[in-house]
């Protein structure tokens, strides 16, 4: 069951100063943030929808676009880039015919790339709904693939 916005801003008192974390309850609720959404946030907290959508636009962890059920991230900074992550990367798009930055047409999962997740000693890493998958390999690569279609992220 999905919570209206007036829910969402009530847990936060109204308060303008958590529209972070306004937004990304929105987001929770929705994989994403509906640009129909934003403008209630807008209007709910009496601010301009401008500066809505700057901060929306700002985070890279905000989306403005749909996003699938499954979200797929592959570390890309410096530690990871050297352990092999391009080709944990390529052999995503490949197996999944999803290029880093889209969303599968069905909506099952959405491929993505970040510079950093701040553990570096475990790259490569892929994040997958949120779960780190560290010492990313290949054969663990086919692993991952094959939990997300069968729906478990395991």
């Amino acid at each position: 069951m999905q919570e209206d916005i007036k829910t969402i801003i009530e847990r936060y008192g109204g308060d303008k100063a958590f529209l972070v974390s306004i937004l990304q309850d929105v987001q929770a609720q929705y994989n994403y943030l509906p640009k129909h959404k934003l403008l209630e946030v807008a209007e709910a907290l009496n601010i301009a929808h401008s500066h809505v959508f700057a901060v929306a636009t700002f985070y890279k962890a905000f989306s403005l676009e749909p996003r699938g059920r499954h979200i797929i991230s592959v570390c890309l900074g410096t530690a990871c880039h050297v352990r092999g992550a391009p080709r944990i990367l390529d052999t995503l798009e490949r197996t999944m015919k999803l290029k880093a930055g889209n969303t599968a047409a069905d909506g099952s999962a959405t491929l993505e790339t970040v510079n950093c997740v701040g553990a570096c000693a475990l790259g490569p890493i892929v994040i997958v709904d949120g779960e780190y998958h560290g010492q990313m390999t290949l054969r663990k690569v086919e692993k991952i693939i094959t939990a997300v279609n069968a729906g478990d992220q395991r």
